[in-house]
């Protein structure tokens, strides 16, 4: 610590004296301006300031931690009698190395934040004159300056109204600032190491993580970082500081993209992150669980009808154990090549910031569009209207066939889940990228498992049915659960597309439909070039399934959660309870663990929603993710600093009820009977 503290005095001093005359001079290498929200603030009101930094090219300015060296600004203020200035709200910073120290720093425009309290029983028109000194130090990477700013700024008291071009200057500078956890974290010190363990959901995006404390003591500044997912949480990682510092520790934990959470930690015990064994572990059995969970795919209706046909083909054609081998291992390499294929895009989606899932490509109604037209066809082919070889590629086309009809089965299983898969896709989307893509391997090697037994067990084959006339009744019979499948596509088509698109869809298929019962009509008369009426209405058919897009996502303005629940406004608020109507407001966001636990185990629950249904209940739903500097407002004039934030309107009451943090369904469930 102490060779630390030389080297950044060192560093400060050689740097000072290098800047030499430079620091006589009156030129500033960051423009500063002094600004307000409301020019006309209101008597007893609070108003924001905003000191406005624009550095000039190659200088940056430093974070409230600079970090190994640098010093933090410092304003005076001189203000009128009776006004109070708060402290400074830093925006997330950025790190910067130099000659093996660590800065926290800010190399482009920043904005620090702060706000001003005005006296109560003034007078409108009372001038408000503000006078700010900032000492600061500015810097390159080769000399650093101290410099000196005073600025001024007149106010006058009013109304509080605020010019709609400077609210969203201001907004846009508080979503720069980290936006504070609710739930605590927590940190140990085991070693030289230091680890901090911050509540995260799992599902929540997470760009480049890095944690900055907010004073000394905590690690050192220039070690690595190692941050773990590990379910809910996240663990970082890295070398302790040479003299730690005891009891709570705070900071900020940047999230990517320049946002970040601010939070506390206190001491603990956190669990370290797992190595290559534990790791190694974790992907066994994930791997385990998706082949158990391919497995039982191979039930489920829309695959089914696929293994079965394929399976008999096998067995009627009276090929060689060689044959069987070789279609079992083409099979296999269809199923896992697209399975392996749609997980490395499920990874590649979530590396650029995406929440996607597994059956991400489902999310497009088009897609959905172009598995209603498949699985129609597929459904038609087995109920005997035409012959093309759709799911009997083996039976013509041998290993290239069975690789075709591995990955159709494959491609046709996405639509449909099991048990088994949902932990072990999850396990795989925390996992290093070649593990994951083993784990989605897993699922593919599941679902061609059966096939693959069949096609290497001589005793499972010679046990599978003598082929006869049965075999045309089980076809048409094995059509059913195809057009099962086809009628839930066209159920999910609607809910994405509307009724407007699963029109198009249905009209679609009835197309293609009439195309391949006219192919049938050709194939059973003996015709030549049979296929070129189901080949046109295919591709007529697709061209107007590409035209379906998703129904406009304001016509229902609908959210996650409880039926009937609004995006939250204030004009809405205003507007319910002007009708009378009791409003549940709750205000959350994806990184918040707490605000997803009370919303599974309480919020969104059957109980809770046969209540607020018969006390007519109205829900409004803040989401703060991106911390919405107007949600940011709101939660922040009730007395919160973050989410969540439950409030309870009655009609007869002025102001709201603030619940607790911790929810429970029979605690909301009792809320429609208070008056």
């Amino acid at each position: 610590m102490v060779r630390q503290a030389v080297r950044a005095a060192l560093f400060i001093l050689v740097t000072l004296l290098a800047a030499g005359g430079a620091l006589a001079q009156p030129a500033r290498h960051v423009a500063l301006t002094l600004v307000a929200e409301s020019d006309r603030p209101a008597a007893g009101s609070d108003v924001a300031l905003a000191f406005r930094a624009v550095p000039q090219p190659g200088w940056h300015g430093y974070w409230r931690n600079p970090g190994d060296a640098g010093v933090p600004s410092r304003v005076t203020w001189t203000l009128p009698a009776g006004a109070r200035a708060g402290g400074l709200d830093y925006p997330v910073p950025s790190r910067l190395l130099i000659a093996g120290l660590m800065n926290y720093v800010y190399e482009k425009p920043w904005a620090l934040l702060t706000t001003l309290r005005v006296p109560a029983g003034l007078a409108p028109g009372t001038r408000l004159p503000l006078v700010a000194k900032l000492d600061y130090l500015v810097c390159t990477a080769e000399i650093c300056v101290p410099e000196t700013q005073t600025l001024t700024l007149d106010l006058t008291v009013g109304d509080g109204a605020i010019d709609p071009a400077r609210r969203a200057a201001f907004d846009g500078w508080r979503r720069a600032l980290p936006r504070p956890l609710s739930t605590r974290a927590t940190w140990q010190r085991a070693g030289d190491r230091f680890r901090l363990a911050v509540p995260y959901p799992a599902d929540a995006s997470l760009g480049e993580a890095w944690f900055y404390p907010a004073a000394g003591g905590a690690i050192d500044y220039a070690a690595p970082q190692t941050v773990t997912r590990d379910g809910d949480t996240l663990v970082i990682e890295t070398k302790a500081a040479a003299e730690p510092a005891a009891g709570e520790v705070a900071g900020v934990l940047a999230t990517g993209g320049g946002t970040g959470l601010a939070l506390t930690a206190r001491p603990g015990d956190v669990a370290a992150p797992r190595g290559a064994e534990g790791v190694l572990a974790t992907a066994l059995a994930a791997f385990a669980g998706a082949v158990l969970g391919g497995l039982l795919l191979n039930i489920m209706p829309c695959v089914f009808p696929i293994l079965s046909l394929k399976a008999l083909g096998l067995a009627r054609s009276g090929e060689s154990a060689a044959h069987a081998r070789r279609e079992a291992l083409a099979y296999t390499a269809g199923v896992m090549l697209v399975c392996v294929g749609l997980g490395a895009g499920l990874l590649a989606l979530r590396a650029a910031g995406s929440s996607a899932g597994w059956a991400f490509q489902l999310q497009d109604p088009r897609v959905i569009g172009a598995l209603l037209l498949l699985v129609t066809a597929i459904a038609l082919n087995l109920a005997g209207l035409f012959e093309l070889p759709t799911p009997q590629f083996a039976a013509r086309g041998g290993a290239a066939g069975a690789f075709a009809t591995g990955a159709l089965a494959a491609f046709v299983a996405t639509p449909c889940t099991g048990p088994f898969m949902g932990a072990a896709l999850g396990a795989a989307l925390v996992l290093p990228a070649a593990a994951a893509l083993a784990v989605f391997a897993g699922l593919g090697l599941g679902i061609a498992l059966p096939f693959l037994l069949i096609g290497f067990v001589p005793a499972l084959r010679a046990r599978l049915p003598r082929p006869g006339a049965w075999m045309d009744r089980l076809r048409r019979i094995l059509s059913l659960p195809m057009w099962l499948t086809a009628l839930a596509l066209a159920w999910v088509l609607g809910r994405q597309a509307g009724v407007d698109g699963m029109t198009l869809g249905l009209a679609a298929t009835l197309f293609a439909a009439v195309g391949l019962w006219w192919t049938g009509l050709r194939q059973h008369a003996g015709r030549g070039a049979a296929w070129w009426p189901a080949g046109i209405a295919l591709l007529v058919a697709l061209g107007g399934v590409a035209l379906v897009r998703p129904a406009p996502s304001g016509a229902a303005s609908a959210v996650a959660g409880l039926p009937g629940a609004e995006p939250f406004s204030e004009a809405r608020l205003a507007a319910l309870r002007a009708e009378g109507r009791p409003v549940f407001a709750y205000f959350t966001a994806d990184w918040c663990l707490t605000c997803k636990v009370n919303e599974k185990a309480a919020i969104e629950t059957a109980t809770t929603a046969a209540a607020f249904k018969q006390g007519k209940v109205a829900v409004l739903v803040g989401d703060w993710t991106d911390g919405d500097p107007v949600l940011g407002r709101f939660i922040e004039a009730h007395n919160r600093a973050g989410v969540p934030l439950y409030l309870w309107y009655t009609p007869r009451a002025a102001e709201p009820r603030v619940l607790p943090q911790v929810l429970t369904s029979g605690m909301l469930a009792a809320l429609p009977g208070e008056r």
